[in-house]
């Protein structure tokens, strides 16, 4: 796959973060200073960045993970995005999380689908200088931001070959796709607010239909894992059940677990850096991608 030049100040910021772990609290802009779509500002609120958990085995192939926080679509929660990262870093997966617009900052649908589109195109466009292979970059999204990313795995494109841009001209699919506790639909068993955050109050039913992933699922969707808590309160099982039902319609590789309890956005359980006693589900993650090439 193709990858792409970078500016030299962009580049350095880069090589800075790949060297020093520390140094991976730098967030990067996806687009320069003035060119980023249907931006409201120039605030840090109205500009989308990734942040990089370099692996640290020193692989200059390494599969990669764009990590997408939940919240609701009015936040990003830390533990669902620095904490993955910190987690999946120690079985040399290359992290990458993504800040991106929210409805609580007046943003609504696409302008979250532009961010984490952005984001796998700019990890792929500059996969040689990132250490990471190209063709396994993976997507990973925990309540809201696994609708973003159950978006992404159902809406993405091949780019757009005459782009102005180069980073425009790359593929916006990932290789695979992870959701934790994830809204999935706009429907029936939606999560209010964040319908509410990402749609506004009144959405037209096309962009109800549209933004409800489980019915956007066909044979190009990536092979994907599923988790949820049984009794979760706050976003109903049937958003992961849904999609699940979706993905063996089309015959896309799933993997779907529902564990006992009720407590929504658990993340992993288990604090860094240790992570002692992680939840089940993050075990049988790593089994997951071993099995998908996504580890060793």
């Amino acid at each position: 796959m193709e990858t792409l030049p970078m500016r030299p100040l962009l580049l350095a910021t880069v090589m800075m973060i790949l060297s020093d772990v520390a140094a991976a609290q730098t967030p990067i802009p996806l687009w320069p200073t003035g060119q980023v779509p249907l931006a409201r500002g120039q605030a840090e609120t109205d500009v989308p960045t990734l942040t990089a958990f370099p692996s640290d085995n020193g692989a200059t192939n390494a599969p990669a993970m764009v990590i997408l926080p939940g919240g609701g679509y009015g936040g990003l929660a830390q533990h669902e995005g620095r904490d993955y990262a910190l987690f999946l870093n120690r079985e040399g997966i290359r992290c990458f999380v993504l800040r991106y617009r929210l409805g609580s900052a007046g943003y609504r649908h696409p302008a979250m689908l532009f961010d984490a589109a952005r984001a796998v195109r700019w990890v792929r466009g500059h996969a040689s200088e990132l250490k990471v292979d190209p063709a396994r970059i993976g997507i990973m999204g925990s309540s809201a931001g696994g609708h973003l990313a159950s978006t992404l795995l159902t809406h993405h494109d091949a780019g757009s070959p005459d782009a102005t841009d180069p980073v425009d001209r790359v593929s916006s699919r990932p290789d695979l796709g992870i959701l934790c506790y994830p809204v999935v639909t706009m429907g029936e068993f939606t999560h209010a607010g964040s319908k509410r955050n990402l749609l506004g109050e009144n959405p037209s039913p096309e962009l109800v239909e549209d933004l409800s992933n489980e019915k956007r699922v066909n044979a190009s969707t990536p092979p994907t894992f599923l988790w949820s808590l049984r009794d979760d309160g706050a976003v109903p099982i049937e958003n992961s059940i849904q999609f699940a039902l979706a993905c063996r319609r089309d015959k896309v590789a799933f993997e779907l677990h529902l564990y006992e309890g009720k407590q929504h956005g658990i993340g992993l359980g288990s604090k860094p850096p240790a992570f002692a006693d992680p939840h089940p589900w993050a075990l049988d993650l790593l089994a997951w991608l071993k099995a998908r090439g996504f580890r060793n």
